[in-house]
């Protein structure tokens, strides 16, 4: 901020949708973090859709929000053009120093409506994953790079949630390395409830070995390769249990296979207390095509779990390979295999989640995330005569 300047910087910060999962979270943390005698916030947001759970009405209740019509996560011209028009003009009337946006279709219809609202903010990018991987089809993936690239131009500072999400980035021609930052995720977490006690409340078997999978159930996540190691596990005669907790469009066709098959899975659905459900696991298993840098692996090392994982997007920069948990290809096999080395190893177990619970509370608090953003914001302000 300049010495000279008297008022809190106002930041705009822009989201498609606030669903239970990792943005939401940051970006409740961003609002309830920055200090309010420095910086004036607002958030923009749209609407979840039917089979999601909205972070806001069942979390973040203390956090205010702008809801924009049109705005959500598919694809929709009438309404996406309708999110951006109302965006132009929520714009215009806040006057922002900063637009910051979050995720990808916020990060086109906000960035593209800052240009076009002709104020003079400071653009400001966060990929907290990003769409090169999983998502679509070679065409439509090489839209999104155009796209991409194109915005970037415009754009004052990108940030990104991992080295590796970085690095795909910039090999597809997205931004440069003197505009890009690394901004990891930043949480609290509390547990205080006994193993014991969790999985009683939470209808699992108690004393059972049980593996999470914890998160959005849809086909970037692969819950269909979670229920392909169920399997496995269940060859080999295993002895644990699964759960998930989380919920989306692929949740329906995965009961269905659970019930045909009767395989060894219980169904939570979203579960807001994220304490309770890491206070009931042994073990979190994630097995995604494509991540950023996943908020349920933070959330696991911090209550001491160790974690069995696809080495896809910026996981390695979570999960230490080895030492707070396993890192696998996407082989059905190999993610079993590392399971069982878990299972069968009390020892091993332990070791991983204390040294998970120490890298984890290091490097990735909201005290951080907060502290990061409000220099970020400072010194793009300082800087601002050279942009």
């Amino acid at each position: 901020m300049k010495p000279h300047q008297q008022h809190p910087i106002r930041v705009m910060r822009v989201i498609s949708r606030m669903n239970v999962g990792g943005p939401a979270v940051q970006v409740s943390g961003l609002l309830r973090g920055l200090s309010s005698d420095q910086f004036e916030q607002r958030l923009y947001t749209g609407f979840c859709a039917e089979n999601e759970a909205d972070y806001l009405e069942l979390v973040a209740t203390d956090v205010k929000a702008e809801r924009i019509h049109g705005f959500g996560r598919r694809i929709n011209f009438r309404g996406d053009f309708k999110a951006f028009i109302s965006l132009v003009v929520e714009i215009r009337k806040f006057k922002p120093h900063i637009i910051h946006t979050h995720t990808a279709k916020a990060g086109i219809l906000g960035r593209a409506a800052s240009i076009v609202s002709l104020v003079p903010s400071i653009r400001v990018h966060t990929f907290h994953g990003h769409l090169l991987n999983g998502y679509f089809g070679k065409f439509k993936r090489s839209i999104v790079v155009i796209v991409e690239r194109f915005l970037s131009l415009y754009t004052h500072r990108l940030l990104a949630v991992g080295v590796n999400v970085r690095q795909d980035l910039l090999r597809a021609g997205i931004g440069t390395i003197d505009k890009f930052g690394i901004m990891p995720p930043g949480v609290d977490f509390g547990n205080s409830l006994t193993k014991t006690q969790a999985q009683s409340d939470l209808g699992l078997n108690v004393g059972v070995f049980q593996c999470a999978y914890i998160g959005r159930v849809t086909k970037i996540k692969r819950p269909d390769r979670f229920l392909d190691v169920v399997r496995e596990m269940h060859k080999r005669d295993c002895a644990l249990e699964f759960f998930i907790a989380g919920d989306g469009e692929e949740l329906d066709h995965c009961r269905e296979m659970i019930i045909r098959e009767s395989l060894p899975v219980k169904i939570l659905g979203w579960q807001l207390d994220i304490e309770k459900v890491l206070a009931a696991a042994d073990v979190v298993i994630l097995t995604s095509d494509n991540e950023g840098t996943p908020l349920s692996l933070i959330q696991a090392g911090m209550s001491g779990l160790p974690v069995v994982s696809t080495n896809v997007g910026s996981v390695s920069e979570v999960i230490l390979d080895g030492i707070t948990g396993f890192l696998t290809t996407l082989n059905t096999q190999e993610i079993g295999d590392a399971l069982e080395k878990l299972m069968n190893d009390k020892n091993l177990r332990l070791e991983f989640g204390l040294a998970a619970k120490k890298f984890t509370t290091d490097n990735f608090g909201v005290k951080r995330l907060v502290y990061d953003h409000e220099k970020l914001y400072k010194d793009l302000m300082s800087n601002q005569a050279k942009f």
